[in-house]
């Protein structure tokens, strides 16, 4: 690497993760991974409540996605990757509620009938 291409990513605020870093988020996604299956295999919780600790495993593997592998931190250089993020699940939150919301009043309106 030149010394060009280097003061370019240094002062860009891109980097790159080392490979204990990649190491460590490879090692709880398949921790993560495995639970989730664990739970549905052997049955121990059932229902809601196995519905909700299997969101909250896949919360918690979208967490360590994105900073082991996509390196968003709370640094200034990620500012605007942060923000990104944020408008697109933002974005998302609003199109799936918004659906469900609609679909729920049409149901309840065409049952009605």
């Amino acid at each position: 690497m030149d010394h060009s291409h280097h003061s370019h990513l240094a002062h860009s605020g891109e980097s790159h993760g080392s490979i204990g870093s990649y190491t460590i988020g490879f090692i709880l996604s398949v921790v993560l991974t495995a639970a989730a299956f664990g739970l549905v295999l052997t049955g121990v919780l059932t229902g809601e409540n196995a519905l909700l600790a299997i969101a909250g495993l896949a919360f918690v593997q979208i967490v360590v996605h994105l900073i082991f592998f996509l390196h968003m931190n709370a640094s200034s250089a990620q500012r605007w990757n942060v923000m990104a993020f944020g408008f697109t699940v933002l974005t998302a939150v609003i199109l799936i509620v918004g659906s469900l919301w609609i679909m729920h009043n049409v149901s309840m309106h065409m049952m009605s009938r």
